[in-house]
């Protein structure tokens, strides 16, 4: 049987489970993370990594985004400037309802907004006249290395984890391991707990690193996310392929198709002749079914049907009358976003656990499990 207790155990060594993880060590707790890859090998290590809003109209996930924006822009430039890249950032309008919706939020914002500079105008293969676009500071994460970075001085193991089983208040991890606390950053994959209600949903991701592109002033956002990196590498990517699960179908990915895909939707933005692809990072990123991220506790179902019965199916039942299983928690779903969300969700969670503070219910999984209670999805 193990002998040392860890006080938290992260299982997913992706943006959530790094961050996550950081943010207690940096509180003094002994931490341990697992990932059965590797360090940001899956859907994190695949990101474009771009730090910016979401332009959108007004809504929950606008708002929480663009708070999270700002404090990840300053937690990368404070913690982590060596993996971080601040950049101006050109979002261009696919379309007249994404124009309308540029100018609305060009209206609205309350961030402060730059003029694009002439020689990225120029470069653009579009009618610039006819385009809506906003520009703004923004920032650009190197993916592997800040996962890597995050996790330097804490115990890392390169270990599926099968087993998860709660004796007497402490977590066993494949029998070999103890903890106070689990935190569940999993991603799309198996999340270790069979919970019918948790609305996670996979969004395959695809990035192409390429040589040939004259250095950007800034990043551009239309059809796909392009930006200049390091060593005269250009970075093309997005989370473009909703349909494409590696567990749920026996075919491979197939990259050169997804590849020509991302370069023939990069022309319709940027003028470019010659390229050389250098590397594809392909990877299964996790969003939830109504696009919130979900962190915090997490709902045991079956003791909470059992406590609650029929008065489940109402609507003035309060979240803290569901049934939680002990120190279990979870940081996940952040779609296309992970890594401009990822520090402010990791914030929310430590200060939940260690401090007891509540996390907004439109976040919180347990909203998952009231819908799904209410829709009699239980019995």
């Amino acid at each position: 049987m193990p002998t040392k207790v860890y006080d938290v155990a992260v299982i997913g060594a992706g943006i959530n489970g790094a961050t996550a993880a950081y943010e207690f060590h940096k509180s003094n707790k002994s931490v341990v993370v697992f990932d059965k890859d590797g360090i940001a090998k899956g859907g994190s290590g695949a990101a474009g990594a771009f730090i910016s809003p979401k332009f959108s109209k007004q809504g929950e996930l606008k708002e929480l985004i663009e708070d999270a924006f700002l404090y990840s822009m300053q937690f990368y430039t404070n913690y982590f400037p060596q993996h971080f890249m601040q950049k101006k950032l050109l979002h261009i309008a696919k379309d007249e309802d994404d124009a309308k919706m540029l100018r609305h939020y060009k209206n609205q914002t309350t961030l402060k907004l730059l003029t694009p500079s002439k020689e990225t105008l120029q470069r653009l293969n579009l009618d610039i006249q006819s385009k809506e676009m906003v520009s703004l500071k923004s920032g650009l994460v190197d993916a592997q290395s800040m996962c890597k970075a995050l996790l330097e001085n804490i115990c890392y193991k390169t270990e599926e984890i099968d087993t998860l089983e709660c004796k007497d208040g402490v977590w066993i991890l494949n029998n070999k391991y103890k903890a106070q606390s689990v935190i569940l950053s999993t991603g799309a994959y198996n999340s270790l707990i069979d919970e019918p209600y948790i609305g996670i949903r996979g969004i395959w991701g695809h990035r192409v690193d390429l040589k040939g592109v004259e250095p950007l002033d800034s990043a551009l956002h239309q059809f796909v996310s392009i930006a200049s990196l390091p060593n005269e590498l250009c970075a093309v990517g997005a989370t473009h392929n909703v349909h494409y699960h590696p567990q749920r179908t026996p075919l491979p990915y197939n990259i050169q198709e997804g590849r020509d895909e991302l370069l023939q939707k990069m022309r319709k933005t940027l003028q470019v002749d010659d390229i050389e692809i250098v590397q594809d990072y392909v990877g299964l990123r996790s969003g939830s079914t109504d696009y919130m991220p979900l962190v915090g506790k997490v709902v045991d179902s079956q003791k909470t049907v059992q406590k609650l019965k029929r008065r489940l199916e109402r609507k003035d039942v309060a979240f803290d009358e569901f049934v939680y299983f002990e120190n279990l928690f979870m940081i996940n779903g952040n779609g296309g976003y992970g890594f401009v969300l990822a520090p402010y969700l990791a914030k929310m969670l430590r200060e939940l656990v260690l401090e007891k503070k509540e996390i907004t219910k439109q976040i919180a999984p347990a909203r998952f499990f009231a819908r799904w209670a209410r829709k009699g999805k239980n019995r």
